[in-house]
């Protein structure tokens, strides 16, 4: 039970979250999808970069400050520049923005030779007794390959081999509607080339990931852990076939067990365990969560270790110390969620509807309201429409990696929010979708769903062309 709430307080979040069952028009304040927060800016490139509508003007320094640190361009140690060295030695990217443009999110390589919005995690499972009690006790989500760690490093800074190359290679499956018409999915099969410190463990997993889009992370934050355990059936108690399940992870900073939320499989409890972890394995810079200079170096990478580092100590004692961290993830939690587009449109109302008949409201849920009693204030009491229950999903043998992440077996990931999926073109300059950008486009991504979505991407290929363009249509307006 929630205990920010007065009972007045729950009766109307109940009422105000219930799901909808008029399709006649739109919702009372639907378009506004991050409640106060929305951004009503024109849809432009910058569409996810814009600060949330209810920061106070004396907040707005340190947003600004934030997105500088964000774009700030990292070098390697020694440098004149001495409060921006300390680059890798092994590293994915240079800078935050390298990998969210835009603050949006990542894509496939496709052919070029940068792969620098698109990054391959490396992992085995726990095997022994030890190994399996520290996951489930959640003191590590996996273990890492004994020589190249948790990722693979394809750039390195002058005079040192990078780890490797990714490479994909793609084979085209047609799959056919129920309407008659056939739609062509790619299947990726990932490797790595060019290994630079001999070949990976027999036991390590490859999975590829594309960098998430930016907006709405500190409202997620602020969805109260009761709402989201509220919508948990791990064990499928109502025989729904959806048996999502809660990620159990540990704040870096506290270490106390907290909910999940953030990453692909829900790693990460906050947004602030999610950027420490972006600056430590994507650009190798240390922080007072994650203290390491040396990145995700390996003993077995000897030369890597002995690199001098960024380490100021007339600054302190990481290479980006308090408050960079600090400024960094106030600028992500920051970020606004642009309004809807066309939310009363006939076309898109009537997508609506085929979006609830055929079962997507299962996993994606429309709506929450966040804590009143949130510690950013720009984020408490705010009726938001992301999309997602936050939770595990067992997707099928599709889309699965074969990775376990903490209580997050290879087949499971948690459902993604929806909410500015329909500006990826206008902000990112490209429409590729799910984990590894596989799918070209929201239909490829819908009929990917497998698992505990089998059933619902099943009822969306029957459909007639009409109900999946008019479902398509909803989508692209959130």
């Amino acid at each position: 039970m929630r205990t920010d709430l007065s009972d007045a307080d729950t009766k109307r979040v109940a009422d105000v979250t219930r799901p909808t069952t008029d399709f006649s028009k739109a919702e009372q304040y639907e378009a506004m999808q991050a409640g106060g927060a929305t951004s009503i800016d024109p849809v432009t490139q910058d569409s996810f970069s814009h600060i949330s509508a209810t920061i106070p003007f004396d907040e707005e320094q340190p947003f600004r400050l934030g997105n500088a640190l964000f774009k700030k361009l990292w070098v390697s140690a020694p440098s004149s520049t001495q409060a921006s060295d300390g680059l890798g030695p092994l590293f994915n990217a240079r800078s935050c923005m390298s990998c969210h443009v835009n603050d949006g999110r990542g894509k496939p390589p496709e052919g070029g030779a940068s792969a620098t919005s698109m990054f391959l995690r490396l992992s085995r499972a726990a095997t022994t007794s030890d190994e399996k009690r520290a996951v489930a006790a959640a003191e590590i989500v996996n273990f890492p390959d004994p020589v190249y760690g948790h990722q693979l490093q394809d750039l390195a800074i002058p005079g040192l081999a990078s780890e490797g190359k990714m490479a994909i290679r793609y084979t085209e499956q047609p799959v056919a509607l129920g309407d008659g018409e056939t739609i062509s999915l790619r299947r990726p099969t990932y490797a790595v080339t060019n290994l630079g410190y001999g070949p990976l463990d027999a036991t390590t997993t490859i999975s590829a990931r594309v960098a998430p889009a930016m907006i709405g992370l500190g409202l997620i934050e602020a969805i109260p852990e009761a709402d989201i355990l509220a919508h948990a059936d791990p064990a499928d108690a109502n025989g729904d076939g959806i048996s999502g399940k809660a990620a159990i992870v540990r704040d870096h900073r506290t270490g106390k067990i907290a909910l999940g939320r953030f990453g692909w499989k829900a790693q990460n409890a906050t947004v602030r365990d999610q950027s420490a972890d972006a600056f430590s394995n994507d650009i190798g810079i240390s922080t007072p969560d994650r203290p390491d200079a040396h990145g995700d170096c390996t003993t077995a990478e000897a030369r890597c270790l002995k690199l001098p580092t960024g380490v100021q100590k007339r600054l302190g004692n990481e290479e980006a110390p308090d408050p960079i961290l600090d400024l960094v993830t106030f600028y992500s939690a920051n970020l606004a969620v642009p309004a809807r587009r066309k939310a009363s449109f006939p076309e898109t109302l009537k997508g609506k509807q085929v979006f609830y008949e055929t079962g997507c409201v299962s996993c994606h849920m429309p709506k929450f309201v966040t804590r009143r009693d949130s510690l950013d204030k720009a984020q408490s009491f705010q009726l938001i429409w992301p999309y997602s229950d936050f939770l595990l999903h067992d997707m099928g043998d599709g889309l699965a990696d074969g990775q376990q992440v903490g209580l997050a077996s290879g087949r499971e990931w948690r459902t993604p929010p929806l909410w500015g999926i329909g500006l990826t073109q206008t902000v990112s300059g490209h429409s590729f979708f799910l984990h590894d950008g596989r799918a070209r486009n929201l239909t490829e991504a819908i009929l990917w769903h497998g698992g505990e979505a089998q059933t619902t991407r099943d009822a969306f290929a029957a459909l007639p062309r009409n109900d999946r363009q008019a479902l398509i249509t909803f989508l692209e307006s959130l």
